[in-house]
């Protein structure tokens, strides 16, 4: 390797001009403040339905829009970032995410409502892989850890915690303020901001490079492919999917333009998206289990807020502190793999989490009518102690092998496929929900015959209780309508179940992927600077794209 590659930023590594922990503070409240807006809205989904007028499938466009329009700017976090500097664009996204937090309080239809959280979505996209590359970078090697620790503490926690946080607002106030409430937080993490956070002298010399480079095709094509995706995951349910024409023409137009947004940012000279990174067996198998995890996160967010209000009759406070348990299990996990991190392979700790994931997954497989609040919080802790064990070493396993200037890139892919996981996994959960019941429905209503009499015994017994207060004609009649209602929960109860053991078998084969992992070198680097290497040996990044880390970057 030539001389003046040797001398790059990457040998000497930069550090904040302000203790790291004040850095990631400032990042973590922006962070917080974006991912919690991914779930807040999800048990007020009924109440925002019935107050603009839609249906419950409509409705999860709030939820499915804001997440894909998050992904349309995650991958473009590290070019935008070099372009515009870091600071100046996180800032920037601060300041629309909070307006756009504005519009959606004041949104009088749904149309404009699901306009507003793409905006939201889309200022917000950003804001985690920013937070998480200016961590990685303000840290030392050896502490990276720990700062991821606390990264996921907000990543992990906040989608928790909305919930409950929604649910008290929506319950006591309006909707509307589950958006309001961004307003004074997103001030406060501006102030912050642009206090304690500045560039590192990587980005000038970057920006440099790429002076009046634009790949406008690159950029085109993911956001029309993207866009498709959107309209297809927030449509597909309620045309039935592939039998609506248009729907099919969508769908090839997301696989044109994605497939050729892969090839051209593989061929580009300067991509907008370096997609050679996805050579690191590390970044692209851990890329694929955050895939994974972001379906199993945000689907049972979704779900279980549904189940227990439609099905069991909870009011939305109540179904949203059933949710967050999930929280305390997280926290737990994150403070015993922060001390666990640098002592135990990463590999191992990813492999119990999953195994645990699955686990408690399978748990909730047993719901039924007759639940009380412990058979829910109970499982909802065991899912946060797993989430809490995968996130952490996930994140420092996946990215242990790419150079430090490739960290902004990859943390917006990283980002984006656990978004895009989401948002597919929330859909999917939607539509097996529909579909399932209907089937569940369909073999029930078999055993509703004069025929069976199991149902003649129950009908009559109901029968005879209800004659007591009406006519023999209307109860026997008042009692087929209770037992088609007992049937119809059945057939919904029966649906979750089928639900999270697909669930816990994604968990489940994910353990496997565990075996592709490289075991992560700067774990071992930094143990040899506690041995006396010197620091610049120490962390300078390996880059497994075979070019020099300058070259990497562009």
């Amino acid at each position: 390797m030539p001389a003046s590659t040797s001398a790059s930023p990457a040998a000497e590594p930069w550090k904040p001009g302000v203790s790291p922990w004040l850095v990631a503070i400032s990042v973590m409240l922006a962070t917080i403040l974006e991912v919690l807006d991914t779930s807040v809205a999800n048990v007020a989904l009924p109440h925002m339905a019935g107050n603009l007028s839609a249906s419950n499938e409509e409705a999860t466009w709030v939820l499915t829009s804001y997440l894909v329009s998050n992904a349309i700017v995650l991958p473009l976090t590290g070019w935008l970032s070099v372009t515009f500097g870091r600071k100046r664009f996180l800032m920037t996204c601060v300041g629309l995410f909070v307006a756009a937090s504005a519009l959606c309080g004041a949104a009088p239809t749904l149309a404009a409502l699901v306009m507003a959280r793409v905006l939201q979505g889309a200022a917000g996209g950003a804001l985690q892989p920013l937070s998480q590359s200016i961590m990685l970078e303000s840290f030392p090697p050896e502490k990276r850890g720990v700062a991821m620790a606390v990264f996921g503490m907000g990543v992990v926690v906040a989608p928790i915690i909305g919930p409950t946080l929604g649910g008290w607002i929506t319950d006591n106030y309006s909707w509307r303020w589950i958006f309001y409430i961004n307003l004074p937080i997103g001030a406060l993490a501006l102030l912050l901001c642009q206090r304690f956070i500045e560039d590192p002298p990587y980005l000038a010399a970057a920006k440099a490079r790429n002076q009046g480079r634009v790949d406008y095709i690159g950029f085109g094509l993911m956001a029309l492919g993207l866009a498709a995706l959107q309209i297809i995951l927030d449509r597909g349910q309620q045309v039935d999917w592939f039998s609506a024409v248009w729907l099919r023409w969508f769908f090839a137009v997301c696989v044109v333009c994605l497939g050729a947004f892969c090839v051209w940012e593989l061929r580009a000279k300067h991509p907008i998206v370096n997609l050679r990174i996805l050579k690191d067996n590390n970044f692209a198998m851990g890329t694929a289990m955050i895939t994974a995890v972001g379906i199993v996160l945000y689907s049972t967010v979704a779900l279980l807020p549904l189940f227990l209000q439609d099905v069991l009759g909870y009011p939305a406070l109540d179904s949203g502190m059933a949710l967050s348990p999930r929280g305390f299990g997280a926290v737990m996990a994150m403070v015993l793999v922060s001390r666990l991190i640098g002592r135990i392979d990463s590999r191992a700790l990813i492999g119990i989490g999953f195994c645990i994931l699955s686990y408690s997954a399978w748990l909730f497989s047993g719901l039924n009518l007759d639940i009380g609040m412990s058979d829910v919080v109970g499982p909802n802790v065991i899912m946060g102690l797993a989430m809490g064990l995968i996130f952490v070493p996930l994140s420092t396993t996946s990215m242990a092998h790419l150079p430090v200037e490739q960290m902004g890139n990859a943390a917006g892919i990283y980002n984006l496929m656990r978004n895009i996981g989401g948002s597919i996994g929330i859909s999917l959960v939607t539509t097996m929900l529909a579909r399932g019941t209907q089937a569940h429905q369909a073999l029930l209503v078999a055993h509703t015959s004069a025929f069976d009499p199991v149902f003649v015994d129950r009908h009559q017994a109901l029968a005879d209780s209800l004659a007591q207060h009406t006519n023999a004609a209307e109860a026997s009649q008042q009692a087929y309508v209770t037992l088609y209602h007992s049937l119809l929960q059945q057939a919904a109860v029966l649906t979750y179940d089928d639900i999270f053991r697909s669930l816990a078998l994604l968990c489940l084969v994910c353990v496997f992927g565990v075996a592709f992992f490289r075991r992560p070198r700067r774990a071992m680097n930094s143990k040899k600077a506690a041995g006396g290497t010197s620091a610049p040996e120490a962390n300078a990044p390996e880059n497994t794209t075979g070019a020099p880390a300058q070259e990497a970057h562009g």
